[in-house]
């Protein structure tokens, strides 16, 4: 099993990140800041005006570890890497079968039913949990929403066709976030829910959840790369220039039991506050320094987790499925494998 390696997220604007012997070091204004030993990394990310020394960058390119860059507000511009070591049988394999409806539409469709089933689960950990705090309103509204969840679940099971799945799909993510105010144990206005937006978010609870699942796709990327998988042709997702489509596809059955609860959780319990945002003139609401902080540590903590892996019946760090899924994603288009196991939790 492969072993749980840490992401250094670099969030302090102006940061100089250099190379010292194996360790990475973080300057600020001309003082050290932190220090890491680079045999701990898989990735570094960096937010805002981050330099990294040319020394560190090579360094990091032979051992391996990915540097992106993102905007302060978690949007991609670059990915910094050393020799792709993708193996040329298994993208040939790949590109055969997400060109070939046959094999195209049982990954979609697995996919798909991971997800749907993983925001049901959600939905309905929040209906029990919070049973006494709810309105007779908001407990309809999730009962609802846990039954046309769970009838669309079964639907996927008798669709053929790529754009009817991706139809099921979207009806899914339409009542999911229509009862997503039931789940937010607050009645602060700051964090009112009125639907799912983005780019850019323009409430609160959209800004954490753009920046978790930014953060998400990053990881899920990371995966399919090290497993030899071409992120940028996907199944769901169909192809568009300079879009990760593989990963963002990986990251649908992720979204609602990493993402989604997570930022369900910091809200609940405080530890995100109204004053953790920034509101630009245009409207776009943005976590700042201190609020992307308080994600990441949560971020980390929740990847640390153990739990029991549906498919291997093992206990794995929660961090790691990305990778384990990858695996699995390409035993299935090697042959390996009669289809590909999505990844669902009760």
């Amino acid at each position: 099993m492969r072993k749980l390696l840490n992401t250094l997220y670099v969030t302090s604007d102006g940061a100089w990140l250099k190379k010292d012997g194996a360790n990475i070091v973080m300057m600020i204004e001309g003082k050290e800041r932190g220090r890491l030993p680079a045999h701990m990394l898989e990735s570094l990310v960096c937010f805002g005006r981050t330099l990294v020394s040319p020394p560190l960058m090579a360094y990091c390119c032979e051992q391996g570890i990915a540097i992106s860059y993102f905007t302060p507000n978690g949007r991609f511009q670059a990915r910094v890497e050393g020799p792709v070591s993708g193996n040329v049988l298994l993208r040939r394999a790949q590109y055969r079968a997400t060109d070939d409806p046959s094999t195209c539409v049982p990954v979609i469709r697995n996919l798909l039913i991971g997800k749907i089933h993983n925001q049901r689960a959600v939905a309905h950990r929040q209906r029990r949990d919070r049973a006494k705090q709810l309105s007779d309103n908001q407990r309809k509204a999730l009962d609802t929403t846990i039954r046309t969840l769970e009838r669309i679940r079964n639907k996927l099971l008798d669709a053929q066709d790529a754009d009817v799945l991706r139809g099921f799909e979207g009806e899914a993510a339409q009542r999911y976030f229509a009862s997503f105010p039931a789940l937010i144990n607050r009645d602060d206005p700051a964090f009112e829910f009125s639907g799912r937006n983005r780019r850019p978010p323009r409430d609160r609870v959209n800004a954490a959840l753009s920046f978790v699942y930014t953060l998400l796709t990053h990881d899920c990327r990371s995966a399919l790369e090290q497993t030899g998988l071409d992120t940028a042709v996907g199944f769901l997702h169909r192809d568009r220039p300079g879009r990760p489509s593989l990963a963002l596809d990986l990251a649908e059955e992720f979204r609602p039991l990493i993402a989604d609860r997570l930022v369900l959780t910091l809200i609940n319990r405080r530890q995100l506050k109204a004053r953790d945002f920034s509101v630009a003139e245009s409207g776009a609401v943005l976590l700042t320094e201190d609020g992307r902080k308080t994600v990441l540590t949560a971020y980390q903590e929740r990847k640390r987790e153990e739990l029991v892996h549906p498919f291997l019946d093992e206990r794995v760090p929660l961090g790691l499925v990305p990778s384990i899924q990858a695996q699995l994603l390409a035993r299935h288009l090697r042959g390996d494998l009669d289809a590909y196991p999505p990844f669902i939790r009760g």
